[in-house]
């Protein structure tokens, strides 16, 4: 799989609509690429075993997409071989009155991975880019009128450039995926939603109301992508028409990552070696407490 059709780094911009939303690559079914995914799982979970025991380095990989493009069960199904304990899922609604009362960043930098764990943002302070351009909702910002003018959301591009710029800096990569459904797709998911009764509790009237503006999204999703892409925090465009291939995909990319990172296990010294022996050799001789 050639992951790299997928990655935007800023070199040049891109338009939305030159990606394929309906690519399932070389595969023809889910029976094909279930395997696959299975074994990048479980290389992955390997790797993180390892990035855990490091500490050096901390992976933030964050979601983005229209609602029903299947966020949620990609993370479900890629991070599925991977050990909690390293690894906080964090999902970003709409804002409380207390993050609002905060700088717009403050809610995410609370969530972000210490060295040695991966934080996976389902959505993330990219919604400060998207639904709030959209609805301009910086206009009713309890904040100064110079920090809400025409350049707000331009300011903001800046803002989360240097912000992952800050992270790659103090050891944490960026990693992020923008699940590209089309408009055709998503109505279908939203029928299933309503068709399905497992399901209606995932339906709101809101999907509707958002849906009326799907170009402005579109266009909305463009400018982030063009204007926050870099080679040291890419984006990766992922078809997501077809969630098996979607989610091969983001396994393939996230294996590609950790290989990158190539995370080791802590050295034992010779020193520690002896000691080890020392140890095991006492284990071995204690006495069995016999009941």
């Amino acid at each position: 799989m050639d992951i790299g059709r997928y990655k935007v780094t800023g070199r040049s911009p891109i338009h939305l609509d030159d990606f394929n939303t309906h690519e399932t690559g070389s595969f023809t079914s889910n029976q094909d690429i279930r395997k696959a995914v299975e074994k990048n799982v479980l290389e992955m979970a390997q790797w993180q075993s390892k990035l855990y025991a490091e500490g050096k380095t901390g992976l933030l990989i964050i979601f983005q997409a229209m609602d029903a493009g299947g966020k949620d069960s990609a993370i479900k199904h890629v991070m599925s071989g991977v050990n909690p304990q390293g690894v906080e899922v964090y999902s970003f609604k709409q804002p409380s009155v207390e993050e609002l009362s905060h700088d717009y960043m403050w809610r995410s930098f609370k969530a972000l991975p210490p060295r040695g764990k991966i934080a996976i943002f389902n959505r993330s302070y990219y919604e400060d880019v998207l639904v709030v351009k959209v609805h301009k909702l910086y206009e009713q910002l309890n904040v100064p009128d110079r920090c809400k003018d025409a350049d707000t959301i331009d300011k903001r591009y800046k803002h989360i450039r240097h912000f992952e710029e800050y992270l790659w800096d103090n050891g944490i990569i960026t990693v992020k995926f923008f699940l590209h459904v089309s408009k055709d797709e998503q109505r279908e998911r939203f029928l299933s939603r309503i068709k399905e009764k497992d399901k209606n509790w995932k339906f709101t009237k809101s999907d509707l109301d958002e849906r009326s503006f799907w170009n402005d999204y579109q266009n909305a999703y463009q400018s982030a992508v063009n204007a926050t892409a870099t080679k040291i925090s890419p984006w990766y465009i992922i078809p997501a028409d077809k969630k098996w291939y979607s989610r091969a995909v983001v396994s393939q990319v996230l294996l590609h990552v950790l290989r990158d990172i190539h995370p080791q296990y802590p050295r034992v010294t010779q020193e520690q070696r002896k000691a080890l022996s020392k140890y095991k050799e006492w284990l071995i001789n204690e006495p069995l407490n016999k009941q």
